[in-house]
């Protein structure tokens, strides 16, 4: 709500109403939906998608919904999704890559790490990388260890660096001397099948299952770490196992006029979600601002190569999902700046 005013606030809107109406349950929300089903309302919410699946029901009424669900399933007819949408993430950090790029796969056993995982496949179709290893664990990280060993063959790496230091330790010239002493500060060799790989987690998990990567010997320093866009918190940006880690993202300079904003009128922190509700505002303005009748909302929104101005970069809608043109940032002692 904070958000809706400041950018109502921002942009000087003076003749757009927003009603306001609180619920509890599924039938409270279906009593509200039906009292306001006039042609060319629109309604922004719900925000949970266990409510949001009763939208498209309303579609032949005129309405419009913009949920915040995270559901990609909901989007259809009437309703368009505004979330930041793993597969967009996905598509454009795998179009980063070159051909030469191998990725490896390494995701949780839970909503998230699933539908990474099924998403994955058709994506590298799109791009000029190979997926070479894929490798998952279970949510509570009880066999987190053994996934990360399997995926990089740390005991089989480690079996050929034991092999090759016994090698040389028979030899007597130089320069066996010399790779033996090279060799000995190392656990295994970096003979590695990819060179990159997905941390497909977020969270307190992400913070445990990263730095497991380089203890058994994926160094981030051969290995180029990635994350999808639930990485782009500064929670993550100071953990030395992701310095040098990748992203799909926006620089924090193209909000921090926002935050800062909202810390001097709200005094608090602007949540990393509350740009989706302040670039929705934006939308509804120029809906507002241009007088367009329903089927003219409706064509500007099915039209893929129309793009707006956001606080997260320019977006446009997809088969009723919202994307955005997105950088590549790579984090770096508490920040991240654009690489591409």
């Amino acid at each position: 709500m904070n958000t809706y005013e400041l950018g109502i606030y921002n942009l000087g809107i003076s003749d757009v109403v927003i009603q306001v109406e609180l619920f509890e349950n599924e039938n409270d929300l279906k009593k509200i939906i039906e009292k306001n089903l006039l042609p060319g309302k629109i309604f922004l919410g719900p925000v949970q998608s266990k409510y949001a699946k009763i939208l498209d029901n309303y579609c032949a009424h005129e309405v419009i919904f913009f949920s915040y669900s995270s559901k990609s399933s909901l989007a259809k007819d009437c309703v368009y999704l505004i979330n930041f949408f793993p597969q967009n993430e996905l598509s454009q950090l795998m179009l980063y890559l070159n051909d030469d790029a191998k990725v490896a796969l390494l995701y949780p056993e839970n909503e998230y790490g699933y539908l990474i995982n099924s998403l994955i496949d058709d994506i590298m179709f799109e791009s000029p990388a190979i997926l070479v290893n894929r490798s998952s664990y279970k949510d509570e990280l009880t066999n987190v260890r053994e996934s990360i060993k399997e995926l990089g063959k740390y005991e089989l790496r480690k079996y050929e660096l034991n092999r090759q230091k016994q090698i040389l330790s028979s030899k007597k010239d130089e320069k066996s001397k010399k790779r033996l002493k090279k060799l000995e500060k190392f656990k295994t060799t970096s003979d590695y099948d990819f060179t990159h790989i997905l941390i497909a987690d977020y969270g307190l998990n992400l913070l445990q299952v990263a730095p497991l990567l380089p203890y058994y010997d994926i160094d981030p320093n051969i290995v180029q770490f990635m994350g999808t866009g639930v990485i782009d918190d500064k929670t993550f940006f100071y953990e030395p196992s992701l310095q040098g880690a990748i992203f799909p993202g926006i620089p924090e300079t193209s909000r921090i006029k926002i935050i800062n904003n909202y810390m001097e009128i709200y005094d608090d922190e602007l949540l990393r979600i509350s740009t989706l509700p302040y670039d929705l505002i934006g939308l509804i303005n120029f809906i507002y601002t241009k007088e367009y009748k329903l089927g003219d909302v409706i064509k500007l929104l099915n039209n893929p190569n129309k793009k707006f101005d956001g606080i997260d970069g320019s977006f446009y809608f997809k088969d009723n999902m919202i994307e955005r043109d997105l950088n590549i940032l790579k984090i770096n002692n508490g920040n991240s700046f654009v690489i591409n």
